[in-house]
C-alpha cells in the first residue's frame, strides 16, 4: 500500500497541471493576486481543492505560501485557532506592501472543511501545516520543486517569526514588513490609567510628603533593613534553608549547629534579639535621659539596662549552643 500515497499525490499533480495549462503561470498569478488585492482585509486567498490544485500548480514562475488548517470546532485545533490571526496579519501586511506583486508571492489557506481531498492525499494527521512552493520557471525557479514544510514543533508562532522564514527562501526579492494595527484600546486604557495615576499623586502629594520626610519612618525602615540582612535573611533566600530540623531526638532545633548554617527560625530569633538589643539602646541613649522625674529615669535605666544584659546574655548562649568553643558568656545564661 505505500504505492497509494505516491499515485495519489501525482494524480492531483496531475489534475493540478491540467487546470493550470488552461491558463499561463502569469495569468494564475495576476488572477491570484487580483483576489488578494480585491479582498477588503487583504486576507490569505481561501482555497478549496480546485483552487488549491490550480494555485500550486506546474510550471509557475511564482512562490505560494500555503497553510493547511482546520478551524471547525469540531477537531479542537488550538494551535490553528492561535496561529491563523498571526497568518492572517502576515498576508495583509505583505500583499499591501507589495501590491505591485515585484516580491511574486501569493498567499493562501486551505481549510479541512474545503480541502478534505488534498489532506488525504498529502497524508495529513495533523495541522496547521505550512508549505512554501518554490517556482519551477522564470528567474527565480528553484532546482527542487518540492514544497518546503515549516516547522510548528515549538508550538505557536507569530507572524515575523514566519516572515523571516518566509524572506530567508526569497533571495533578491523584496520583503514587505509586517505591520501590526494599533492597539487603540491599550492606548486608551495606557493613557486613562497615566492620567488617572497623575491625578491620584497630585490629590495625595499633601499627604505623602510629610511621610517621606518623616525621621522616624526613614529611622524605622533603615532599623528593619538592618536587622534583617544581618541576621541572615539573604542567605536563607539563596541557600533555600530549612525553617527548622529534627533534634534526631523526637523533639526540634531550633538553631543549626556551626557557624557555616542556619534555619529559618533562626534568623527571626536573631533578628528579634538584634531588635531587642537597638531598642534598649535607643532608649537608654535618648528616651531616658528625656525623663524629668530622677526616680522614674532610675527604674527605667536599671529597666532597661536589665533588659540589655539579659537579652546580650542569651544571644551570647545562642552563639556558644552553635559552636561550644566561642569564649564569651554572661550569666544567667552559661
Amino acid at each position: 500500500m505505500r504505492w497509494l500515497p505516491a499515485f495519489l499525490t501525482a494524480s492531483l499533480a496531475f489534475a493540478g497541471g491540467s487546470l493550470a495549462a488552461k491558463k499561463t503561470t502569469e495569468e494564475r498569478f495576476n488572477s491570484f493576486h487580483a483576489k488578494s488585492i480585491a479582498s477588503s482585509s487583504a486576507a490569505p486567498i481561501r482555497l478549496s481543492d480546485a483552487s488549491y490544485r490550480e494555485l500550486t500548480g506546474q510550471p509557475r514562475d511564482y512562490t505560494t505560501a500555503v497553510v493547511l488548517t482546520a478551524m471547525d470546532s469540531r477537531f479542537n485545533c488550538q494551535l490553528c485557532r492561535e496561529f491563523q490571526p498571526e497568518w492572517d496579519l502576515l498576508a495583509r501586511s505583505w500583499v499591501k506592501g507589495d501590491k505591485a506583486g515585484e516580491s511574486r508571492v501569493l498567499f493562501g489557506t486551505l481549510d479541512f472543511a474545503d480541502g478534505r481531498e488534498i489532506f488525504m492525499s498529502l497524508g495529513l494527521q495533523t495541522a496547521p501545516v505550512l508549505l512554501l512552493f518554490p517556482p519551477t520557471v522564470g528567474p527565480h525557479a528553484v532546482a527542487n520543486s518540492e514544497p518546503l514544510r515549516y516547522d510548528f514543533s515549538n508550538g505557536p508562532q507569530i507572524a515575523e517569526v514566519v516572515h523571516t522564514w518566509i524572506a530567508r527562501h526569497l533571495p533578491d526579492r523584496p520583503h514587505p514588513p509586517v505591520k501590526r494595527p494599533i492597539n487603540w484600546m491599550r492606548w486608551i486604557s495606557t493613557t486613562v490609567l497615566t492620567l488617572g495615576s497623575l491625578t491620584a499623586s497630585y490629590v495625595a502629594w499633601p499627604y505623602i510628603v510629610p511621610v517621606l520626610q518623616s525621621r522616624n519612618i526613614w529611622a524605622a525602615v533603615t532599623l528593619i533593613s538592618i536587622l534583617l540582612f544581618t541576621s541572615g535573611h539573604m542567605y536563607n533566600h539563596i541557600r533555600k534553608v530549612p525553617y527548622v530540623a529534627s533534634d534526631g531526638k523526637g523533639g526540634i532545633s531550633y538553631f543549626a549547629s556551626g557557624f557555616q548554617s542556619q534555619y529559618g527560625l533562626e534568623t527571626q530569633i536573631v533578628a528579634a534579639l538584634y531588635g531587642l538589643l537597638s531598642l534598649a539602646g535607643i532608649s537608654l541613649a535618648i528616651k531616658v535621659p528625656r525623663i524629668g522625674d530622677s526616680k522614674t529615669q532610675g527604674v527605667a535605666v536599671l529597666a532597661w539596662g536589665g533588659v540589655f544584659f539579659f537579652t546580650y546574655a542569651f544571644l551570647l548562649s545562642v552563639f556558644r549552643g552553635k559552636n561550644p568553643g566561642y569564649p564569651f558568656r554572661l550569666p544567667p545564661f552559661v
